[in-house]
């Protein structure tokens, strides 16, 4: 395993810091717009040639963190007012928003997303969510695509920390909230909850216009205020396709005994994903969420690198020596020793990685951008924590003991793979380091 050219880094540590405007009161520039709306589509609401658009802004660096609400990572919806056209469970899936010009059901067209009937009464509709990883929320991306004569005009998201649980719902098309389910809900008083996003306006499902991204105001994010709930509201009725919402968990660490073992990487433990140098089929973010992956769809996986020799040969280990490689690198939860790696290659199996290698160091969020600005950075004291292993298709791979190397605490990991392909799983599993354990470095 060799490493030469390493790819173009994501140079996205300071996620909010480095935004320089204020998401909430983006307002995009119009292009072009037809002169009758009505023909700004074609029928059942697709674009069409005389649809307006706009400039589609950068996403912020902020949609690189967690999405803590989506329903892969456990979020699920407690309430909704409506889900006459589509029920509010569509906001929350993993997969993006579908499609269909001709499927209609027996409540009117079929949307991919959460849609209200129009409202013909005094009032507005919203939604309760619980979310899958609660935590510190940087952001929203309230998308709309395909709502573009039904989309949400306004909206505005209000959170919440409880520890008491919610009630329990079923859904279903054509329905809408009892007065029993309401009378439940408002011993809640999520009315009251917090404003994360005041009313603000969104705009129509387009190609270019879909994504509306929100910034959370840097109080809650200095604070890291713990969210565990949220309410969407919507002025007064229609459709939104999907609900991001990103951040990072935020446990007690001070409840956590140092004799506990966990996975100091993990999402639900506070592990983020700081940078990499490809995501061309699955974030690596997708490596440290909750339970195993579902499909190859819920690993990193990289494009074939260029590079690759046009005839392949191995050392006398069998691994590949090849010129480039591919990387991501994570901060821990909190900073700990590692002593057991997982490394798993589930679904991936003509296209897993050759080998890998893991290494660790000592490093303060504001030293992040040297941890991914370049690889062979003379300035970070990387350490070895574990040498490079060869990998097969489909398999878990689990080391520890004298597959590992001895190291001190760590805060940060980079995992190096060669020379390209996908993992669905890593896991690092140790021990949280004391004060004690790092003043002594």
């Amino acid at each position: 395993m060799l490493c030469g050219d390493h790819g173009t880094p994501y140079k996205g540590t300071q996620f909010v810091d480095d935004i320089k405007v204020n998401m909430i009161n983006l307002s995009p520039t119009i292009l072009e717009q037809g002169v009758d709306r009505s023909t700004g589509r074609d029928k059942y609401n697709k674009p069409g040639k005389g649809s307006y658009t706009r400039k589609m802004a950068s996403p912020p660096h902020f949609t690189e963190l967690n999405d803590l609400a989506v329903e892969k990572n456990g979020g699920k919806i407690l309430f909704a007012t409506d889900d006459w056209f589509a029920v509010a469970e569509n906001l929350i899936k993993s997969a993006p928003a579908e499609w269909k010009p001709e499927a209609f059901t027996e409540f009117g067209k079929w949307m991919d997303g959460w849609e209200t009937r129009r409202k013909r009464k005094p009032g507005h509709d919203w939604c309760i969510i619980q979310l899958g990883v609660p935590g510190t929320i940087h952001g929203f991306n309230v998308d709309t695509s395909y709502f573009t004569g039904n989309f949400v005009p306004k909206i505005s998201i209000q959170a919440a920390s409880l520890d008491k649980m919610l009630p329990a719902r079923t859904s279903a098309m054509g329905t809408k909230c009892s007065p029993e389910d309401l009378e439940n809900i408002a011993s809640f008083k999520s009315e009251d909850w917090t404003e994360l996003v005041p009313m603000s306006k969104l705009e129509p499902g387009f190609k270019g216009s879909c994504n509306n991204y929100f910034r959370v105001d840097n109080q809650h994010i200095q604070n890291q205020t713990r969210w565990t709930h949220l309410r969407i509201n919507s002025f007064p009725d229609g459709g939104i396709a999907r609900l991001r919402v990103y951040g990072q968990a935020n446990p007690d660490w001070s409840k956590i005994s140092q004799e506990k073992e966990m996975d100091l990487c993990a999402m639900l433990n506070g592990g983020i994903c700081i940078g990499y140098s490809n995501a061309f089929y699955g974030h690596p973010r997708q490596m440290i969420g909750p339970g195993q992956a579902a499909s190859m769809a819920d690993g990193w996986e990289t494009a074939r690198r260029l590079d690759r020799p046009s005839i392949l040969e191995a050392d006398n280990r069998g691994i590949l020596q090849v010129p480039g490689c591919e990387w991501a690198v994570f901060r821990l939860g909190h900073p700990g020793t590692i002593e057991k790696i997982e490394v798993d290659t589930t679904h991936f199996r003509g296209n897993y990685p050759d080998s890998c290698k893991i290494e660790g160091c000592l490093s303060s969020e504001a030293d992040e951008e040297k941890l991914v600005s370049q690889y062979d950075n003379a300035s970070v004291a990387w350490q070895a924590l574990m040498p490079v292993q060869k990998l097969s298709a489909h398999k878990r791979h689990i080391y520890s003991g004298d597959e590992l190397y001895d190291a001190m605490p760590v805060s940060h990991v980079r995992i190096t793979i060669a020379p390209d392909g996908g993992l669905s799983r890593l896991r690092l599993w140790g021990h949280k380091a004391t004060r004690y354990n790092l003043a002594k470095l």
